[in-house]
């Protein structure tokens, strides 16, 4: 497995364990996490929850690791993008829903966690070094970007 491949497993698969830990806890606070859709009531399981903090990062994580290394704006644009994405979404699904006050508030704590995990993942893609062919046609670890 490449290094880029394990930051972002290792990116995602914490996201989904913090963001289960977070829903474990609004549940033992009295969160329902039942709101209403538009047909009819509904409810945030866990494994929504890890879906929704598994595939939009596996999605983000894999772009900036495929165009980093060849790229090196990518990393900088996904420093801002990611954590935006992550607060701004909190703003258009979880406030506007109608949870109760335990679930909409693991909810929200569930897109912050996933701030610091994009920076520090984005920050460790962006130190890693694509592998390209010397002029003697050895490998060489030189930056691209």
């Amino acid at each position: 497995m490449s290094d880029r491949a394990a930051i972002v497993g290792l990116g995602v698969g914490t996201a989904v364990l913090v963001n289960l830990a977070v829903y474990g806890l609004g549940r033992a606070a009295g969160g329902t996490f039942r709101f209403t859709s538009p047909s009819g009531p509904a409810e945030v399981d866990a494994v929504t929850v890890a879906g929704f903090s598994a595939v939009p990062l596996l999605v983000g994580l894999t772009a900036v690791a495929l165009l980093a290394p060849v790229a090196g704006w990518v990393t900088r644009v996904a420093l801002i993008v990611g954590p935006a994405l992550a607060v701004g979404t909190i703003l258009v699904m979880t406030l506007p829903a109608d949870f109760d006050p335990a679930s909409k508030t693991a909810l929200a704590l569930c897109h912050l966690t996933l701030v610091p995990i994009v920076i520090a993942a984005v920050r460790a893609l962006g130190r890693t070094r694509a592998v390209e062919p010397s002029p003697s046609g050895m490998p060489s670890t030189r930056r691209r970007g």
